[in-house]
C-alpha cells in the first residue's frame, strides 16, 4: 500500500479521501532534518504553507511520485528539482478562489471606510466619527494586477459596485478582458490611473516587488493598495516611505515578505490593516483545496494523469479528450525515431499541421509526450512528461515549435523531424477517425503503418529479390512477419521497407539482414 505523508495541518474530508486508499501519517511541524531522514518511505507528500519543501528533501525522496499543496502558491516547494526528478507537482488553483476573492473586497471595503481602525476606537469608549472619513468605491478606478482566476473574480465583484477596472496581464486578450468589463493597459499605466491597486499574481523572479520606490512615485497621491497575493510582490521598505509621506494613503496586507511579521514596521502605522495570511482560511476553501489534492494524489499512484500539475503543461478540460489521441501518437512517434537514429541528438523540430492548429498553445503536451517517447530509450531512468523537456534541454537538445494549415491532403499531421551530429530522420503521423493513427510518412516515403509492437526498418535497393532475401532471414529464425509497407521515389533506386513482427529480432538475425546484398541500412525497433 503507498503511504502518504502530510507535513501540514490539512482538513479532514481531504485526509478521509486518502485514507480510503492509501496509509497516511500525518506529522506536522517537523524540522528539513527530520523530512530528509523519513521522506524515503513515502510516496507522497501533502503541504500547505508551512513546511519548506528543499532540494534536499526531495533528492531524499527515493519513492516520491507526488507532491501536493493544499492551496494555490507553491513557492515553498522548489518546483524546478521535482522537475528534473520527473516528480508531478500539483496545487488546488480553484479550491480557495472565492476565498481569496472574498477577502480581496473585504480588505478593500475596510481600507476604503476605516473600519478595523473605528472598531477598534469605539471599544476604546472613543466617539471620534471625524476621524474615521472614509471614500466610496463608486467611481472609483480599481487597478488590478493579473487576471488570473482571483483577479477576474474581482473584477466581476468590483464591476458590481461601478468600479472602472483596469488591468495588467500579459497572458490575456483584449477580448477576454473586454468580456470581463476590464480594460487592458500596460502596467506603468494601470500604476498611474488607478485609486486603489490590488495584486493577484504569483511571486516570481518578474514579480518580486514590482510594487517599488519608482512604481509608488507614479501612482495618483493617495492611492490605497491591497495584497492578498503572495509576500514579495511588494517591496515593503518603499511601501513604507510611501505611507509615511502621504502618497500612499493606506495598505491592506495579508501577506508579508517575512512571516510572521512580527518586527514590521508596517504593524505601527495607523493607515495600514493587516491580518495573517487568512486569504485562504474559510471552512470550505479548505476543505475544497483537501479535497482536491487528495484527488490529484489518488489519479497520480492510480496510474492517470494529474489535472493540476504545475510543472506540467496544463489542457484545457474541454480539449482534453480531443488532444490525448494526439498525445498518443506523438509519444509513439518519439520513440520510433529515436531508434532509427545514430549519434547524439541535437535537435528535435515539430511541426502541428492541419485541424491541431485549433489546438495552438496547447501542443507543449504533446511536444513532451514526442521528448517523452525519445528520451525514454537513452536513459536508465525513466522519462515522463514531467521532466522530458527539463532532460532534453539540459542536454543542449534544440526544441523547436511550428503550427502550421498545412496538413499535405490530411486533416491533420504531426512531422518530427530530428537531427543527430552523425544523421537525421523525418517522420509524419496522423490520427484517423475514433481516434486511430498511422504513421504515414518516414524519410519521405509515404506508407500506411500502424505503430504497435515490433518492427523492422529497412533501407534497400528496389531490385528483385532484396526483400525476399530479408524475409526469408526471418523465415529461418522463426519469425512471423505481421504486415508490410513498402515505399519508393524513383524506380531501381533505395527504397524503405517496414516489416511488423510478432517477436523480437535477436541482434544476430538483424546483422544478418545487413549483410545481404541490395541492403543499406536495418533497424530493429520495439514499440
Amino acid at each position: 500500500m503507498y503511504r502518504i505523508l502530510v507535513s501540514d495541518p490539512v482538513a479532514e474530508e481531504g485526509l478521509a479521501l486518502l485514507q480510503e486508499h492509501f496509509r497516511v501519517d500525518v506529522r506536522t511541524d517537523l524540522p528539513e532534518d527530520e523530512l530528509v531522514e523519513i521522506i524515503k518511505d513515502y510516496d507522497a507528500l501533502v503541504v500547505r504553507s508551512g513546511t519548506q519543501v528543499t532540494s534536499r528533501i526531495i533528492e531524499a525522496g527515493k519513492n516520491l511520485k507526488i507532491i501536493g499543496r493544499a492551496g494555490t502558491g507553491v513557492d515553498n516547494i522548489e518546483v524546478d528539482a521535482a522537475t528534473k526528478r520527473g516528480i508531478p507537482v500539483v496545487n488546488a488553483p480553484e479550491g480557495n478562489t472565492l476565498a481569496a476573492t472574498e477577502h480581496t473586497i473585504a480588505m478593500m471595503l475596510a481600507l476604503a471606510r476605516n473600519i478595523p481602525q473605528a472598531n477598534m476606537s469605539l471599544k476604546q469608549k472613543q466617539w471620534k466619527r471625524s476621524k474615521f472619513m472614509g471614500i466610496e468605491l463608486n467611481d472609483k478606478s480599481l487597478g488590478i494586477l493579473g487576471l488570473g482566476r482571483i483577479g477576474r473574480e474581482v473584477a466581476r465583484r468590483a464591476n458590481a459596485m461601478e468600479m472602472r477596472c483596469l488591468a495588467y496581464d500579459p497572458f490575456i486578450s483584449a477580448d477576454r478582458a473586454r468580456e470581463l468589463g476590464v480594460e487592458l493597459m500596460p502596467l506603468d499605466d494601470v500604476i498611474r490611473n488607478a485609486d486603489f491597486i490590488t495584486i493577484h499574481t504569483p511571486l516570481t523572479k518578474e514579480t518580486k516587488h514590482v510594487i517599488n520606490a519608482q512604481r509608488i512615485a507614479l501612482m495618483k497621491k493617495g492611492v490605497r493598495i491591497i495584497n492578498c497575493a503572495r509576500g514579495g510582490i511588494i517591496d515593503e521598505k518603499a511601501l513604507l516611505e510611501g505611507l509615511k509621506s502621504g502618497k500612499v494613503a493606506g495598505a491592506a496586507l495579508d501577506v508579508f515578505e517575512d512571516e510572521p511579521p512580527l518586527k514590521s514596521p508596517l504593524l505601527e502605522l495607523e493607515n495600514v490593516i493587516v491580518t495573517p495570511h487568512l486569504g485562504a482560511s474559510t471552512v470550505e476553501a479548505q476543505q475544497n483545496v483537501a479535497i482536491t489534492v487528495a484527488k490529484e494524489i489518488i489519479a497520480v499512484l492510480q496510474g492517470e494523469q494529474a489535472k493540476y500539475a504545475v510543472n506540467a503543461p496544463t489542457i484545457p478540460s474541454e480539449l482534453q479528450d480531443r488532444i490525448e489521441p494526439f498525445a498518443t501518437l506523438s509519444e509513439k512517434m518519439g520513440r520510433f525515431l529515436i531508434q532509427l537514429l545514430e549519434g547524439r541528438l541535437e535537435s528535435v523540430d515539430l511541426v502541428y499541421g492541419g485541424e491541431i492548429g485549433q489546438f495552438s498553445g496547447n501542443t507543449r503536451i504533446i511536444t513532451r509526450h514526442v521528448l517523452k517517447g525519445m528520451m525514454d530509450p537513452i536513459l536508465q531512468t525513466p522519462a515522463n512528461i514531467i521532466n522530458a523537456e527539463y532532460i532534453a534541454r539540459e542536454r543542449g537538445i534544440t526544441i523547436r515549435e511550428t503550427v502550421t494549415e498545412e496538413s499535405h491532403g490530411f486533416k491533420n499531421l504531426i512531422t518530427i523531424s530530428a537531427k543527430t551530429d552523425r544523421m537525421g530522420e523525418t517522420m509524419s503521423g496522423s490520427v484517423l477517425m475514433k481516434g486511430i493513427s498511422r504513421i504515414v510518412s518516414i524519410g519521405g516515403y509515404t506508407m500506411d503503418m500502424i505503430p504497435e509492437g515490433y518492427v523492422i526498418v529497412s533501407r534497400h535497393l528496389d531490385k528483385p529479390g532484396v526483400i525476399g532475401r530479408a524475409s526469408t532471414i526471418l523465415g529461418e529464425a522463426n519469425i512471423n512477419i505481421a504486415g508490410m509497407q513498402v515505399g519508393r521515389i524513383n524506380p531501381g533506386e533505395e527504397a524503405i521497407m517496414v516489416l511488423n513482427v510478432d517477436s523480437e529480432v535477436p541482434p544476430d538475425v538483424m546483422e544478418k539482414i545487413r549483410t545481404k546484398v541490395g541492403i543499406f541500412t536495418a533497424r530493429f525497433v520495439k514499440l
